[in-house]
């Protein structure tokens, strides 16, 4: 298998730089340092600490409980892990809607202390004021529009995002807004592919992708989810690239049986 490795490290200029040139943007997940020290070997662009984290590690329905602690605790090992990649930290619900002076105390805090890149904000122009002054104190930030799961209880859902023409137009100014502000990058999720489309040619900073359609600047999605570790979880924007629960549960059902066999270890595998 080919993939595509460089050996300097990403940066937020370099990630803009790949749509002035045309080139689709790779973004995955990562949680730990194991997994992040594969996904970035392999060459991906960019590693998203995602508050999903509070679904795929803590085992929560929504990403609402995780906190800013916790965030940095896991960002830290993925830091460890990235040779390549940029990562992003998402800032976790309420760590930025209550003033702006908080915001930008909690976006300092989560690269002062995890060492990542950047920071990931949802909403548009409600969170603008907090936006540019995570920016103006030389914080980067990525933007997050369509379905944005912090906001699932006002949602009422994890529904397609913007179908009707007038949240449709808003997420558009949304976008515009953002990418005045300064935001290096917008995640779109869950939005209908056309306006994807639309809005990645409105704005002059890269757009990635999650259920959007093919016509992004890149996409991401959550590495668990690709893999196929997590069985529960099938919407439509998602393909598995591997089956790995299978193959975990068995290499797990052999190691039980050798245990309780008496053939594991063996006096190969004993000192």
């Amino acid at each position: 298998m080919s993939v595509h490795v460089q050996n300097s490290r990403m940066t937020t200029a370099k990630i803009r730089q790949m749509k002035a040139n045309g080139e689709k943007i790779a973004m995955l997940t990562g949680y730990d340092y194991t997994l992040a020290s594969l996904t970035d070997e392999a060459g991906i662009d960019m590693i998203l600490v995602g508050d999903s984290a509070s679904n795929v590690v803590c085992g929560n329905q929504y990403t609402l409980p995780i906190t800013v602690d916790e965030m940095i605790f896991l960002t830290k090992g993925v830091v460890r892990a990235a040779q390549h990649a940029l990562v992003v930290c998402d800032m976790p619900f309420g760590s930025y809607q209550i003033s702006e002076e908080e915001a930008v105390r909690n976006a300092v805090k989560i690269l002062k202390e995890s060492g990542c890149d950047a920071v990931k904000l949802e909403g548009g122009e409600e969170i603008l004021p907090a936006i540019r002054h995570m920016i103006q104190a030389g914080v980067p930030v990525m933007g997050h529009l369509g379905l944005t799961p912090q906001s699932v209880n006002q949602f009422g859902g994890y529904g397609l995002r913007a179908k009707e023409d007038a949240e449709a137009e808003k997420l558009i100014h949304d976008a515009r807004l953002l990418d005045q502000a300064g935001c290096f990058s917008i995640v779109l999720e869950k939005i209908p592919a056309a306006l994807a489309e639309k809005v990645t040619k409105a704005v002059s900073c890269p757009v990635i992708g999650i259920g959007a359609g093919a016509g992004c600047d890149g996409q991401v999605l959550v590495l668990h989810d690709m893999l196929g570790l997590n069985q529960g979880f099938k919407p439509k924007f998602l393909r598995h690239f591997a089956s790995l629960a299978g193959e975990v549960k068995n290499a797990v059902g052999e190691y039980i049986n050798t245990v309780k066999d008496g053939s594991f270890p063996s006096a190969e595998e004993s000192y």
